[in-house]
C-alpha cells in the first residue's frame, strides 16, 4: 500500500492543531489582558483562515481512518479490498470508544500470527 499520501495527510491535522492553539492563545491572551479589543476584522479574518483549514484537516482525518481500516482488512483478507468490505472497520475506528473493543483484538491476533479462518469467522460474527 502507498503510504506517502497517508504520511502527508497525517501531519496536516497535527500542524493545523498546533498552529491554531498558538494563534488562539495569542489572540485570547491579548483580549484577556485588555490590551486588544476584539474587532470584526479580526474575527472575519480568523473565520476566513480557519474555516478552509479546518475542512482540510477534517478531510485528512477521514482519510487516515479510511487508510487504517483498509490496511486492517487487507492484512486480514490478504488481498485488495473495496470500501464495502472494510466499511465496518472504518466506522468502528471513527467511533473509537466502541470500536476499539472490537478492532483491537483482531489486530492483536494478527500481530501474534494466530489469525486464521476460524478466528476470523468468530470475530466477524461479533460485529
Amino acid at each position: 500500500m502507498k503510504v506517502k499520501k497517508f504520511k502527508i495527510f497525517f501531519f496536516i491535522p497535527l500542524c493545523y492543531m498546533t498552529l491554531i492553539m498558538f494563534f488562539m492563545g495569542f489572540v485570547f491572551n491579548g483580549i484577556a489582558d485588555g490590551t486588544e479589543d476584539p474587532s470584526g476584522a479580526l474575527f472575519g479574518g480568523l473565520v476566513m483562515i480557519i474555516f478552509p483549514l479546518h475542512l482540510l484537516s477534517m478531510f485528512c482525518m477521514f482519510y487516515i481512518l479510511y487508510f487504517a481500516a483498509k490496511t486492517v482488512k487487507t492484512v486480514e483478507l490478504q488481498r485488495e479490498v473495496k470500501f464495502s468490505e472494510f466499511a465496518g472497520e472504518f466506522f468502528l475506528l471513527w467511533f473509537y470508544p466502541i470500536g476499539v473493543w472490537i478492532v483491537q483484538p483482531k489486530i492483536n491476533k494478527m500481530m501474534d500470527g494466530e489469525y486464521n479462518e476460524e478466528t476470523m469467522n468468530s470475530l466477524d460474527g461479533s460485529i
